[in-house]
């Protein structure tokens, strides 16, 4: 059986049980809100609100350096730390998370596999709603890697030929039938996908506990059933740029295609504008 290209990003509950309190091994809980972080969360683990802390509050953008030196930092979380990644909602915010440690150049940042619903499913895994104290420490961008992040303009160069665009929403999102998930705010004028885009829904990539699918079945679902191609750069894109962040991850991390962007701007950019061309069904 293969293994992953980069194993090294993945870490398992029974790891981060067996490190908690660790020195230098820092757990960070990304929620679309703290609601679920207050609720519980796993001992050691700061809780950043995906919302309002990892989303600029006036342009529709990532948080700027200043801002992500400022939010780290004042986690107490040092360029030279272990970060351990895990959230609600299957990782989506979570991989969010890492897309972001990644491209303002952190080191050393992982995934929990499975997220926060695998620790609370195992009977074993202890939980608290003690928030941390933590000791703010200085911390220091020197390397950003905007190569990780697809804007419009390499949008409309994809649909030229030559690319991967892989659409990670539902079917029904994909084909049009609806715009949005039910109850979802962010939404656009129009249904449909980016001309050429492939279907890949997010889920496709997980077992029914959360956890990845193995190496094997990641290869066979994306290179030769869905036919994309290791050799093209791609463009990975969903609603708002968190489940597509997930996809992202299983593609350069798990798979190892070396060029693979997130399209955070993702349908309630593409979709909204004027003159663009979009495909249906």
């Amino acid at each position: 059986m293969a293994t992953y290209a980069h194993p090294e990003v993945l870490v398992e509950t029974d790891w981060v049980l067996a490190n908690l309190g660790k020195p230098g091994i820092k757990l960070v809980e990304i929620d679309v809100d703290t609601k679920a972080y207050d609720a519980g969360h796993i001992p050691g683990a700061v809780g950043f609100n995906w919302q309002t802390q990892l989303q600029d509050p006036v342009r529709r953008d990532i948080i700027s350096q200043d801002a992500f030196e400022q939010l780290v930092g004042g986690a107490g979380i040092s360029p030279s730390d272990t970060v351990i990644l895990y959230g609600d909602n299957n990782n989506w915010f979570a991989a969010y998370g890492f897309w972001l440690f990644k491209i303002y150049g952190h080191k050393d940042v992982r995934l929990m596999n499975g997220g926060r619903v695998k620790w609370l499913n195992e009977k074993d895994k202890p939980l608290t709603t003690e928030v941390p104290k933590v000791t703010p420490v200085p911390y220091k961008v020197t390397e950003v890697h905007l190569e990780l992040r697809a804007m419009l303009p390499q949008v409309f160069e994809a649909q030229k030929g030559g690319w991967n665009l892989v659409d990670v929403r539902s079917p029904d999102e994909f084909t049009g039938k609806v715009i949005a998930p039910p109850g979802m705010t962010e939404t656009a004028q129009r249904g449909g996908h980016i001309p050429g885009a492939k279907s890949v829904p997010w889920s496709t990539a997980v077992n029914p506990d959360g956890t990845f699918k193995s190496a094997d079945e990641l290869r066979r679902i994306y290179l030769q059933e869905k036919g994309v191609d290791p050799t093209r750069p791609t463009i990975a894109y969903c609603r708002i740029g968190e489940r597509s962040s997930h996809t992202w991850f299983v593609l350069k991390y798990l798979l190892g295609i070396e060029n693979v962007k997130n399209y955070d701007g993702s349908w309630t950019e593409y979709g909204n504008l004027v003159g663009a061309p979009i495909e249906k069904g």
